[in-house]
């Protein structure tokens, strides 16, 4: 399949990479990386990244904004993006061909052309394995791509702390740190909180509570989250503070926005992606996404995580 997508690649003379909504940073560093490495290899070529831009990430990359006239005869790539519904700018209906490169379980096995591969710790690392395949093709890498694959890895391993963290993958990310970009900067943007942020921080960190059956339930309301000055992105961001707390099994955020409520899951050992998948959502098996559209539904989703954490055996 590798040789295949690179073959396809080879045959336009524009490509256009698309990723999900509400981007993270491995959807930025799958993106900007393959677009990296694409432009770098075949400069003759067209290569745009397009989506809408996420503040907090714009250090890593500033997107394209482009016509409809340019999907004409062109070719769609689409990153780190499991189901058709989460792509971010559905004008990539109108190229001639698109390829799906993706490291969620293959729900939706959409484009005419699909890598998956569910081992890989991230999108980042899959645009890493292709390169490293297709270097007798044709090609080649640059710093800035290898600065945006390994921010991708690092964003999706939690700075290689998840369970999705392979030999491969630490293996990957010790090549990509050999090009001369400049880690500690990049480090700092990716990790760097600001005050309002920190604080609301604080504020689930005394507030959140450990159910008896090892979940964990957090409800920031809007009202909430403008009392702190937090956008609903910046909230989403601090699922992660709770991962090291003793006894905790899973977790769920809800984040609410103007219209919906963002459900953020995330698991130390049970399958939460099949509760995300209930409400029209998805992910891995111990990170998943989802959104619902009232406080009703939202306790049903905390009543299946609860109830997740009861039957799970360690």
């Amino acid at each position: 399949m590798k040789k295949q997508i690179i073959e396809k690649i080879k045959d336009y003379d524009t490509i256009i990479i698309h990723r999900h909504v509400r981007p993270d940073p491995d959807a930025y560093g799958s993106q900007g990386g393959l677009a990296e490495i694409i432009s770098t290899s075949f400069p003759e070529k067209k290569v745009y990244t397009v989506g809408k831009e996420e503040p907090t990430l714009r250090f890593l990359r500033t997107l394209d904004v482009l016509d409809n006239e340019v999907y004409e005869g062109a070719l769609v790539i689409v990153c780190d993006t499991a189901n058709k519904e989460r792509i971010c700018d559905d004008r990539y209906k109108l190229a001639k061909e698109w390829i799906k490169i993706d490291h969620h379980p293959n729900e939706d096995p959409y484009g005419d052309l699909l890598w998956v591969d569910t081992s890989a710790s991230s999108a980042s690392e899959m645009i890493y394995d292709l390169y490293k395949s297709g270097k007798e093709d044709g090609l080649k890498m640059n710093e800035e791509a290898a600065r945006l694959l390994f921010a991708g890895i690092v964003g999706d391993t939690g700075r290689f702390l998840y369970p999705s963290t392979t030999d491969r993958t630490m293996e990957y990310a010790g090549e990509l740190i050999e090009y001369k970009f400049d880690r500690h900067e990049l480090f700092n943007r990716m990790y760097e909180t600001d005050e309002k942020v920190v604080k609301l921080q604080g504020y689930i960190l005394q507030h959140f509570q450990l159910e008896e059956s090892g979940a964990a339930i957090v409800t920031l309301k809007k009202e909430l989250l403008e009392e702190f000055g937090v956008t609903p992105s910046e909230a989403s961001l601090l699922i992660s503070s709770l991962g090291e707390v003793k006894g905790m099994k899973a977790w769920v955020f809800f984040v609410e926005e103007n219209d919906q409520i963002r459900v953020r899951l995330r698991s130390k050992g049970p399958i939460i992606n099949e509760i995300a998948k209930k409400y029209n959502g998805g992910g891995h098996p111990l990170a998943a996404g989802a959104s619902v559209y009232s406080w009703e539904e939202a306790e049903l989703v905390a009543k299946d995580l609860k109830q997740a954490c009861i039957t799970y055996k360690n």
